[in-house]
């Protein structure tokens, strides 16, 4: 397995710049501490996908497309359909990017993306199911990196909540002989919940919501916590080499969950 080279090093006076900033509580693109970038939503762009979305956060984009199949379950989870996430980093989106297969990083990124919506149980798998322990939906929730920016994290999972909640699952029956066959038309995917992540980098002891690509390369370590719509905590990743105190992360969960509840009002509003 590969492993993605990381983005070149600040300029020192760039770094002494964004020190300097961050010292008087402000950032190098000018935003608040505590403040998200621009966020842009667009569903519904793939005609050939059940469901789909991009996302632009900042100069980071994001784009997610939905496809529903009929398959076999898990053995230790018969009665429920199957949701799978892989993301793709596009080489096009950055220098830093490599054709071939997936490394680590798209693997961790959609491993964050998948534990966000499994844990919260946002689908409803147990409605997804044709055949108890033959035959259910499966769900492929495809994420590419279109544009590299910084928080690949947030941008991913706002996307993949998104197209999720633009997805029509096809309608099949089951006839007497137990044979699945396709139906008329489409049904809403079954949505119970709404999870959102929330990326917050440590730079020189300052905490930086949604970081971008500058602030992540001077950052060595990130907390990426995801939340559900009653405040419940389903998801924690920590990435990067360094640490938080007990003070920082008992922070860092009451401001995750404040962000949360913003952008998912704005998201849900742009649906």
């Amino acid at each position: 397995m590969s492993v993605t080279p990381q983005a070149r090093p600040l300029a020192r006076i760039r770094s002494k710049q964004m020190i300097d900033l961050l010292a008087s509580g402000k950032r190098i693109d000018g935003r608040g501490l505590s403040s998200y970038r621009d966020l842009k939503t667009e569903v519904g762009i793939i005609s050939k996908a059940e469901g789909s979305a991009s996302v632009s956060l900042g100069n980071t984009k994001v784009m997610v497309g939905v496809k529903v199949e009929v398959g076999e379950p898990y053995p230790d989870t018969p009665n429920s359909g199957v949701l799978t996430v892989n993301s793709e980093f596009v080489p096009l989106a950055h220098e830093i990017f490599e054709p071939g297969p997936p490394d680590e990083n798209s693997i961790e990124l959609a491993r964050v993306v998948d534990r966000g919506i499994r844990e919260s149980k946002s689908v409803d798998l147990e409605k997804l199911v044709l055949i108890p322990g033959k035959k259910v939906y499966v769900i492929f929730v495809d994420v590419y990196i279109l544009n590299h920016d910084g928080n690949l994290t947030d941008a991913s999972g706002f996307a993949a909540l998104a197209a999720l909640k633009n997805s029509k699952v096809p309608n099949y029956n089951v006839t007497e002989r137990g044979e699945v066959v396709r139906g008329d038309g489409f049904k809403p995917l079954p949505m119970r919940d709404y999870p959102i992540p929330v990326t917050i980098a440590k730079v020189n002891n300052s905490l930086l919501v949604d970081p971008n690509l500058e602030e992540e390369t001077m950052s060595d370590v990130r907390l990426t916590i995801t939340s559900t719509v009653d405040g419940r905590i389903c998801a924690i990743q920590k990435s990067g080499t360094g640490g938080f105190t007990t003070r920082e992360i008992l922070d860092m969960g009451m401001l995750a969950e404040e962000k949360s509840n913003e952008i998912r009002k704005k998201l849900l509003e742009a649906l």
